[in-house]
């Protein structure tokens, strides 16, 4: 049975999206690993997939520090990943699937191996004219300013990869290379990536390269037999609609969750509406006859049945917002939320983006009052529901392995 292994670095929303992707491997006849960070060996084991441990990421705070903290704590984290890679890809594998963080490592490992590999990146990084690198915040150069600040953005990341390629090139035997000059072989062989999210969000650019493809959402696995939790589903039953609130990963901090928890709460009592918080890395927590707090359960049950989602515009979250026709009050905290909440504004399925530096419960509250109420938003989301619904990006890449396994094909 041909081995295929996954590998994916980061928080929830940057490892779960590839255990459905991996089930529907599974499910077409591939013997699929996904290594990841060791918290997320459950979730892994879940979908039916073979788990591989990875090296966990920073536990400190993502706002903090300067940029030239945050390069050197990068560097760190990838240094330790490339290692943990390599151990897992030792146990065998004949083709690797390769997330945005992980790729400029898994490169390497391809060409020891000498096995293919495919990109499968959740967020577009490839330079184009159409919109600024995604790390870079939601305002566009033009664009030629564009293009030219997503070059650059490229050359950034290999600065943070240059001590891990060359640990990782020395360990495997391989001639010493800098990650630019990898990265420019890659391209130019046309490796595919596909990329995990749907074209009615963001199109294909036309200045890509043949090979980049997007193709659809991956979506998070879950056993069709689950249920949410009796406590939630009864509090849904209640009453109408309540308002989903929810950071995710993000927004941590000493006294963040006490202060978020009673923004939300106030933005909530205002407007009038009923809310679901979950705790997530804040820890928010209220309760009431009007609020519940939830831990972690599967957007694709729960968001059908709310009103409007209030979230940090990840992309698994602002994707599975759009999936359930739910309207969104993006709350950017960070890396790529900016640009995955202007992208939901423009398309009309959410509010103008709060920032959460300049979160207030005032500001909150009018929000998700119009949100629930206007109706423009739930229609624009309930449209590109419908067109999300009629794709297959899963089957997608099920069709790129196959193609990347045939003789001479893939990026060796």
């Amino acid at each position: 049975m041909t081995r295929v292994l996954i590998t994916a670095a980061g928080s929830y929303g940057d490892v779960a999206p590839y255990t459905g992707l991996g089930a529907r491997l599974r499910a077409a006849g591939y013997d699929v690993a996904l290594a990841a960070h060791g918290s997320f060996a459950p979730l892994v084991e879940a979908a039916g997939l073979r788990f591989r441990e990875l090296p966990d990421s920073p536990a400190n705070d993502r706002r903090a520090g300067s940029s030239k903290d945050l390069m050197r704590s990068a560097s760190t984290f990838v240094r330790g990943l490339g290692g943990g890679l390599v151990d897992a890809a030792v146990r065998g594998a004949d083709l690797l699937l390769l997330s945005t963080t992980t790729a400029p490592l898994g490169w390497q490992l391809a060409e020891a191996m000498g096995i293919p590999a495919v990109g499968a990146y959740l967020q577009p990084t490839h330079p184009t004219r159409a919109f600024p690198p995604v790390v870079g915040g939601a305002r566009s150069l033009g664009r030629l300013g564009n293009r030219a600040l997503g070059a650059f953005s490229l050359r950034m990341v290999d600065r943070v990869y240059t001590d891990a390629v060359r640990d990782l090139r020395a360990r495997l035997s391989l001639p010493a290379a800098a990650p630019g000059r990898v990265r420019a072989r890659q391209e130019r062989a046309r490796w595919p990536v596909l990329h995990g999210f749907s074209p009615a969000v963001v199109p294909r650019p036309a200045d890509w390269r043949p090979g980049l493809d997007v193709v659809g959402n991956w979506w998070p696995y879950h056993d069709p037999a689950d249920r949410l939790p009796p406590e939630l589903d009864d509090f849904l039953s209640a009453g109408p609609p309540p308002v989903f609130i929810g950071f995710g990963s993000m927004a941590g901090g000493e006294g963040e969750g006490e202060r978020l928890s009673e923004i939300a709460v106030a933005a909530l009592r205002t407007a009038g509406l009923r809310g679901v918080l979950q705790s997530g890395r804040a820890g928010l927590a209220a309760s009431g006859d009007d609020v519940l707090t939830v831990g972690e359960v599967p957007h694709a049950l729960l968001f059908p049945r709310v009103a409007a989602v209030v979230h940090h515009a990840g992309a698994g979250t602002s994707a599975a917002a759009l999936r359930a026709g739910a309207p969104a009050v993006p709350v950017p905290v960070a890396a790529d939320q900016p640009f995955w909440a202007a992208r939901l504004a423009s398309l009309g399925a959410a509010t103008a983006p709060l920032p959460f530096k300049d979160l207030t419960a005032p500001a909150l509250a009018d929000a998700i009052g119009r949100a629930v109420r206007e109706g423009t938003q739930a229609r624009a989301a309930q449209r590109l529901a419908r067109l999300m619904a009629a794709e297959d990006g899963e089957g997608r890449v099920a069709k790129a392995v196959e193609r990347a396994l045939q003789p001479r094909a893939g990026i060796l």
